[in-house]
């Protein structure tokens, strides 16, 4: 989602935003492809709560990446930080299972 959601930032800042929002839901549309079903699967095995959480580290995890390389943002300490929330964040919805 990562791509879909900011891409569009750099490579079609100069179309109308119409343009970039379809262009970003068709490249969504494949990742969802993916997402849903691999939800539904590993919801058999974890929380809705842990899911989520796995979600977001992942996300972060494509972000930092993709906005140093690809945007060519700096990266910050700020990155660290939100990592070791997310590491916390793990850590609480795991500690006791479901």
């Amino acid at each position: 989602m990562t791509f879909a959601w900011y891409a569009h930032l750099k490579e079609l800042s100069s179309k109308p935003w119409i343009i970039a929002a379809l262009i970003s839901w068709g490249v969504a549309f494949f990742e969802y492809l993916l997402q849903v079903p691999a939800n539904r699967i590993g919801y058999g095995s974890l929380s809705l709560p842990q899911l989520k959480i796995l979600q977001e580290v992942i996300t972060l995890t494509v972000f930092v990446p993709f906005a140093f390389f690809y945007m060519k943002q700096p990266i910050k300490l700020d990155y660290l930080w939100a990592g070791c929330c997310l590491l916390g964040a793990v850590y609480f919805m795991f500690r006791g299972g479901h």
